[in-house]
Parts: structure tokens; sequence; C-alpha cells
């Protein structure tokens, strides 16, 4: 696992932490910022993926 997964991972769980804060308080700014947080730290884990690929076909 290399630094844009583990960023990825990390942005995903505080994603994750944001939005059942929203869910619970019934806060729909933070729930929707926690969705969108959860996007960002997929395409992260994808980029770092693709990075990999591309790191691997190039040996």
């Amino acid at each position: 696992m290399d630094k844009e997964h583990l960023k990825g991972a990390a942005k995903q769980a505080e994603g994750k932490v944001k939005e059942v804060a929203g869910k619970a308080t019934d806060n729909k700014k933070l729930e929707a910022e926690g969705e969108v947080d959860q996007a960002e730290g997929k395409a992260r884990k994808v980029g770092g993926d693709v990075k990999d690929a591309v790191k691997d076909a190039t040996k």
C-alpha cells in the first residue's frame, strides 16, 4: 500500500464519520460533506491503483 492508498483510506474513513454524524444530528450539510469525502477517498485509492499498474507495467 502506497501513500495514495493510505490517504484515500483515511479520507474515506473521515467521510464516513462525517456522514454518520450528519445523519445522527440531522445535519444534511455535514452528511453531504461526508459523502463527498468518501468519494474523494475512493478516487485517491483508484489513483493509487493506476499508479501501481503503471509502475508494474514499466518494470
